[in-house]
């Protein structure tokens, strides 16, 4: 298996560049075309507000030339990397940006997005990834403002894996979703954490049944459980990742209902707060 089409949302944050060149890493290793998305976010000016149109146009002007430089700077690390590509620019509200890249999401394999990074927000705000994954239909990758791992210079993503398991439909959804990468990984970690006071219907032992449906994609697998009582399962898995050397992290995207709106689960909200590695997670 492999990703055959993926989506990269490009922006003006810095950790674009880091974003950039882990999905033309992901794109060379499956031979993958990317469409490279540029959502410019518009502020309406209301129509009681005195601004002067000379001075709207001027920002305009340079935002169009930043928004430029952005995808130039793709175009020219695409073409050095062999990619197949194709650039989007649309100009969309600012409180849209987030539906509009969930749209193009829906026709790909894959969705690669950043991390939100306080010191430097993005147009879509600090809950963009989320919002995205939750509306999108489709696996998405965020990958950290410090960018993904490397070596020699080269991005080192899904060498090591760690899944976090905990036998629900968005963690089962996660795994299937990260076939592709789970089939080239040179390891991969299982772990349920507290696995039996997770009120799932987890065997006599956790992450067997998984474990075999892997083996099968030729994925084999290191199950392991662990009793963190009093600890946050999301702390847990953090710290897992720095302990295992893990370049890459899979798992379920977990949100409850509210009156008006959905809301990410304190682990995956946690996770996607904290995470160092890229993380691949499927709602």
């Amino acid at each position: 298996m492999a990703y055959r089409n993926l989506l990269l949302h490009l922006d003006h944050t810095r950790a674009c560049a880091g974003r950039i060149d882990a999905a033309l890493a992901l794109a060379v290793t499956h031979g993958a075309h990317i469409a490279a998305l540029y959502c410019v976010g518009e502020i309406r000016v209301p129509a009681w507000a005195d601004v002067r149109p000379e001075l709207l146009e001027k920002r305009s002007a340079r935002e169009n030339e930043q928004v430029q430089a952005v995808i130039d700077r793709f175009i020219e690390k695409a073409q050095r990397a062999g990619v197949s590509y194709e650039t989007r620019r649309t100009p969309v509200p600012v409180d849209d940006i987030a539906d509009e890249v969930a749209v193009h999401a829906r026709y790909v394999d894959l969705a690669i997005l950043g991390q939100a990074d306080p010191a430097d927000p993005s147009a879509g705000g600090r809950s963009f990834p989320e919002s995205v994954l939750l509306a999108c239909g489709r696996p998405v990758m965020v990958v950290p403002f410090i960018g993904a791992s490397t070596q020699g210079g080269e991005v080192v993503m899904g060498r090591r894996v760690l899944v976090a398991w905990d036998a629900g439909r968005e963690a089962t959804r996660a795994v299937n979703d990260a076939l592709p990468l789970l089939e080239r990984a040179e390891h991969v970690d299982l772990v349920a954490v507290n696995p039996l006071g997770s009120g799932r219907r987890q065997g006599a032992d956790p992450g067997s049944d998984i474990a075999l449906h892997l083996a099968r994609h030729d994925v084999r697998v290191q199950v392991e459980h662990l009793e963190m009582r009093g600890a946050d399962p999301g702390d847990t898995i953090l710290a897992l990742l720095s302990d295992r050397g893990s370049d890459l992290l899979v798992m379920g995207a977990y949100a409850h209902s509210r009156v008006r709106e959905i809301v990410l689960g304190g682990v995956t909200r946690n996770v996607l707060e904290h995470m160092t590695v890229p993380v691949l997670m499927s709602h």
